[in-house]
């Protein structure tokens, strides 16, 4: 069974930085974060296809950078200047199809998920 797991969730104040991982067998060239907060929608925050550039959410940029570890299969996301509106659960996902400057919203597999919680 493919698998996807993510860490490096907490809580943290605003201003703070927190580190998420990815790993699994579901690993891929082409890989997405995207999170959720109760009562919205999913927002895809960062991407990374190949050796392209990264792709950002204007809501992240400056503030998040999206990086791979080749030798461990793991997708990292550095999130820093944390606001309270980035609280939520970020997943890990494999995307449905990826292009130079754009990836799919809908995935071929996707994580649990871990907490992110950014207190004011």
């Amino acid at each position: 069974q493919v698998r996807l797991v993510e860490s490096g969730g907490g809580t943290v104040e605003a201003g703070g930085s927190l580190r998420l991982s990815c790993g699994g067998s579901g690993y891929s060239s082409c890989m997405t974060w995207f999170r959720q907060a109760p009562g919205k929608p999913r927002e895809q925050v960062a991407s990374l296809n190949a050796d392209r550039d990264p792709l950002y959410a204007a809501s992240v940029l400056g503030r998040f950078r999206i990086s791979r570890d080749p030798a461990e299969h793991t997708l990292h996301l550095q999130m820093n200047d944390l606001k309270p509106e980035d609280t939520g659960m970020y997943y890990c996902a494999v995307p449905r199809w990826c292009r130079a400057f754009v990836v799919a919203s809908d995935y071929i597999y996707e994580g649990q998920g871990t907490q992110v919680t950014v207190t004011s």
